[in-house]
């Protein structure tokens, strides 16, 4: 089955109240608009994390349906976009779980060394960027994310959901079932790892 915007004639929806009413109501135009609206980010959340074109849709499939199916459940604490992401999330990780993994390689090779006073060693920079200039250019972002792919599927899925798609420390601890004190440690090492990866890129080295 593959999700797209359906014609309809009902009337026109004008806000997200409009909207979860229409959902509510089982209108055409409304469940139209929702999917329309919000697959192409969807599909997006989904494959930045399970790393598969054709397992993404399946997740986004499965985030649609289960949406509409339990629309009548959703008691508007927060937008119904941040709803469906949620959900799509959720869906990720299940597919990532059911999924067979090889064991994951130590995160350690990637992290930054040091010396006998606990001062990191690394050469001189000639040229100081920050991350988040990075992440402002389009044309790096596809390279930034390649090499969040580089870390250990433990951390990367950490630093993904922390970061990337914004879930707080609670949120992230409790969808993938461990303590919020793991999911700080593994954030910090990653983000530790990933500045390493990165440096090339912030010393303003070409890739």
């Amino acid at each position: 089955m593959v999700l797209q915007k359906e014609p309809g004639a009902c009337r026109p929806l004008k806000d997200e109240e409009d909207l979860l009413a229409g959902l509510k109501r089982g209108e055409r135009a409304a469940v139209s608009r929702f999917v329309a609206d919000n697959i192409g980010r969807m599909r997006a959340v989904a494959a930045r994390l399970v790393k598969d074109k054709d397992l993404a849709e399946d997740c986004v499939q499965e985030a649609f349906i289960k949406a509409l199916k339990n629309i009548d459940r959703f008691e508007g604490r927060a937008k119904l976009t941040t709803w469906l992401h949620r959900i799509t999330v959720n869906e990720a990780l299940m597919a990532l779980r059911k999924r067979k993994r090889l064991a994951e390689d130590p995160i350690d090779p990637l992290l930054p060394d040091f010396d006998e006073n606990a001062c990191r060693l690394e050469t001189p920079w000639t040229r100081r960027v920050t991350a988040e200039d990075i992440l402002n250019q389009a044309e790096q972002r596809a390279l930034v994310l390649s090499k969040i792919d580089e870390l250990p599927e433990s951390y990367r899925i950490v630093l993904m959901l922390r970061d990337i798609e914004e879930l707080d420390t609670a949120e992230v601890a409790e969808a993938l079932g461990i303590a919020e004190g793991n999911v700080k440690v593994r954030l910090h090492r990653a983000r530790s790892a990933l500045k390493k990866l990165l440096e090339p890129l912030l010393r303003g080295e070409a890739p």
